[in-house]
């Protein structure tokens, strides 16, 4: 994987997916998404904390608020892919 240079920003190009193969900015879901199945969701996760994106420019590039993309990253991070399933959030949520 190529990370994040810590003093200037070089995104990286590939980053590992939530099922462990390479994902790029081509492979994201499309900017258009309007339902977020727990794959996305993951992709999206994966995709900022490997550098591929920024937490910023992936709510601009899908409309969704920094509350909403936050909770995705601490759900994912504490409690799994199972935690992004819609019908299970109350179950997870602190």
């Amino acid at each position: 994987m190529i990370g994040v240079n810590s003093r200037y920003r070089h995104p990286a190009r590939y980053v590992v997916g939530p099922d462990g193969a390479p994902l790029t900015l081509a492979d994201l879901p499309p900017k258009d998404t309007i339902r977020w199945v727990v794959r996305k969701k993951a992709q999206v996760v994966a995709a900022i904390e490997g550098g591929l994106i920024s937490v910023d420019e992936a709510c601009q590039r899908y409309s969704l608020s920094l509350d909403e993309l936050l909770s995705w990253k601490r759900m994912y991070k504490q409690h799994g892919l199972n935690a992004l399933k819609t019908t299970r959030t109350q179950e997870y949520r602190v």
